[in-house]
Formats: C-alpha cells, structure tokens, sequence
C-alpha cells in the first residue's frame, strides 16, 4: 500500500482545463510573471509554483482541497501530495 492515498489515487496526467499556455489565474489578471507550472490532478487547473509570485497552484490547492498536482514542465512528470507533502 502507498504511504500517500491521494497519490495512489490520482491519475498521472489529466488534460488541463480550460486549455491554456501558461497560469490560468496569471493570465486572467493580466500577468505572465510565473516561474513554474503546476497541473492539478483533480480538475485540470494549471497554476505557477510556490517561486512565482502569485503562488496559484497553492492557492488553487487551499481553496479546492484537490490534493495532488503534477509538474506542467516540459519532460518533468513528478507528482506532490499537499496534504502529506509527498512527492510521487
């Protein structure tokens, strides 16, 4: 068994929603400043990572609950567990 339910349960890619070029919630204010992408597993939303400025794929994270993301990097396929700060 996983040490990390959410990560045992979560798909390992998910098409992003709505399809977008960088973070959706960046690029609704106007801003195209993030360092790093961030897909969630859950539902699809792309948001920058904890270096960018707005941090939105935490954000995201604490206003949805939707545990797991993976990273929205070219040629990078690592997942994290908020909930237990894992990485799988």
């Amino acid at each position: 068994m996983s040490a990390c339910e959410d990560l045992a349960a979560a798909p390992r890619d998910i098409a992003p929603l709505p399809p977008v070029d960088g973070c959706a919630d960046c690029l609704a204010q106007g801003r195209r400043d993030w360092v790093h992408l961030r897909l969630c597993l859950d539902c699809g939303h792309v948001g920058c990572c904890d270096f960018s400025p707005q941090r939105h794929a935490t954000a995201h994270f604490h206003n949805s609950s939707h545990p797991v993301i993976r990273s929205y990097e070219p040629g990078e396929d690592w997942r994290w567990c908020y909930v237990h700060e894992l990485m799988g």
